[in-house]
């Protein structure tokens, strides 16, 4: 390498002279000396096959042999592609049995017509098992329509409503499970069925809209409303609950319930 100086070469009488420096650069004409290996080992090609030939083919038969793939290979894979189809078969098939989604939230829409079919007119005749269900989709339905329609002749009814309903299904319930001995009475058929005969007051909140049925026209519309919704109330509870000759029995409160409903229609 080249002699370039000490450090002190770059003052001009050591570090503590005078603030002149010597910037002198060295000469580049020198000959710079670098470091040499003596290579003696013969120049020999690698051999890649040596070495390929030498390396471990257990685990990696997949890759070097391509016989390894032996049929019980493909048997295996036969069998996993098989399990995985008949998997794969029975989750559609398990789908496809789901019931639909109505039905899976408690509402019925046959039952719902059945039933409003059997209020709209009380000497249909109808099945036991569908009276007996506790469907409260329907109910709830003519309940906000009534105060809805009520709604629109400037009457806010809906505590109402719902605190006569409530009052009413409870009575009914003791009423019945006292009178009944046949069958079971359950809470949620005997509002079911108070709720669906509600269908002739929302027939009578329309007409309110249309005329004034306060006067002596209100009161033959409004006595029709009640018997439509008493005798239908009372042949959907005798049917339910098999209540032989005890329709009229029954019929007498129901005309109390909905006469309620109707005094609210009315005034």
């Amino acid at each position: 390498m080249a002699q370039f100086g000490g450090p002190n070469d770059f003052y001009a009488s050591g570090p503590s002279a005078d603030a002149s420096y010597n910037f002198d650069m060295p000469e580049f004409g020198q000959e710079l000396n670098f470091q040499t290996f003596d290579n003696t080992q013969p120049t020999v090609p690698p051999n890649y096959d040596a070495a390929y030939n030498n390396a471990p083919t257990q685990g990696l038969g997949g890759f070097y042999d391509p016989t390894a793939y032996t049929d019980s290979s493909f048997a295996q894979d036969k069998s996993f592609k098989q399990t995985s189809a008949a998997g794969g078969a029975a989750s559609g098939n398990a789908f496809e049995d789901e019931p639909p989604l109505l039905e899976e939230l408690g509402i019925n829409p046959n039952h719902i017509f059945q039933k409003t079919l059997a209020v709209l007119n009380p000497l249909r005749g109808t099945d036991q098992q569908i009276l007996q269900d506790t469907d409260m989709a329907g109910p709830l339905v003519f309940c906000l329509t009534l105060g809805g329609i009520l709604l629109l002749s400037g009457k806010v009814t809906f505590s109402y409503i719902y605190g006569i309903g409530v009052m009413g299904c409870i009575f009914f319930y003791c009423l019945l499970s006292l009178m009944v001995t046949r069958s079971q009475v359950t809470f949620g058929a005997v509002a079911s069925v108070l709720g669906y005969c509600l269908l002739p007051m929302v027939v009578l909140s329309g007409i309110n809209i249309l005329i004034t049925i306060q006067g002596t026209l209100g009161l033959i519309v409004s006595g029709i409303a009640i018997f439509w919704c008493a005798i239908s109330a009372s042949k959907l509870f005798a049917t339910a609950f098999s209540m032989d000759h005890q329709q009229l029995l029954i019929a007498y409160p129901c005309a109390m319930l909905y006469g309620g409903f109707a005094l609210i229609t009315i005034y």
